[in-house]
């Protein structure tokens, strides 16, 4: 028995598979999805999302968002969804660096604040599964 694993942006459906397991970034740490997981509606950070299948493992670096389960289905609804192979690791650790100058000047209380501390993780995110690929 397999999980049909979805992956949506506001932008487009990012993947549509069938999974024997899949690894996901929660809000409060990672946890894991096998056929037969009770239902659940949970908060994603910024991180490694990791499905597999066939024994194969594959990964992609998501933003924050939600994840629901429900009946051997997995939907996943974030801000951003990059396959591994498709992120180049020294753009995304060049990138990741930037993001984070612009944000030690910004100061907590500043409006723009989270929303660039959110493009830092998101940036995270994808430096860390360009390394792992």
């Amino acid at each position: 028995m397999a999980l049909s694993l979805e992956i949506v942006t506001p932008a487009q459906r990012v993947l549509s598979v069938q999974a024997d397991e899949v690894r996901l970034p929660g809000g409060e740490g990672g946890f894991g999805v096998r056929p037969g997981h009770t239902p659940l509606v949970a908060a994603l950070a910024a991180g490694e999302l990791i499905y597999l299948t066939g024994g194969a493992e594959h990964r992609y670096a998501v933003g924050e968002g939600f994840a629901e389960v429900s009946n051997d289905r997995v939907r996943v609804l974030v801000e951003e969804a990059v396959r591994a192979d498709e992120i180049d690791p020294a753009k995304a650790n060049t990138e990741l660096k930037d993001l984070q100058s612009q944000l030690s000047g910004l100061k907590p209380d500043d409006p723009a604040y989270a929303q660039q501390r959110a493009r830092v993780e998101r940036a995270a995110a994808r430096a860390v599964v360009a390394g792992r690929r």
